[in-house]
């Protein structure tokens, strides 16, 4: 993976999400970091992106418009969206997979589990 964009209102959780990712093996990747959906979309629309991984919850736009603004769009409907909540809802997990979730994982989020979820995108 070449560019990932981490999208989540909280500095500290972007910094476990990027350490996450970093474990796993795609520390060389760039890694753009924004505090909300806008931005997040923003920069998706500045250059190719192999991976969105975004918060539910934050202001401005939160993580499950993003998702529906990045599957309805034609440029980026093959970026893979991994929304991470700590809301703990089996329905809204089950929405979030029908509009395109690539997966949806409960915080906190660990190494481990991020690998398990990502691997298959990693090969």
């Amino acid at each position: 993976m070449k560019r990932i964009v981490i999208a989540d209102d909280s500095a500290t959780a972007r910094m476990v999400i990027r350490r996450c990712l970093e474990i796993i093996g795609l520390g060389d990747a760039g890694m753009v970091e924004v505090p909300n959906g806008r931005e997040a979309l923003a920069r998706l629309k500045e250059a190719p992106t192999d991976l969105l991984v975004t918060d539910l919850n934050m202001p401005i736009m939160d993580g499950e418009t993003l998702l529906k603004w990045v599957k309805g769009s034609p440029k980026l409907t093959d970026v893979p969206v991994v929304v991470i909540t700590s809301a703990g809802n089996p329905a809204k997990e089950a929405l979030l997979s029908d509009l395109g979730a690539f997966a949806v994982l409960d915080k906190p989020i660990s190494p481990a589990t991020l690998l398990k979820k990502l691997e298959p995108l990693m090969q």
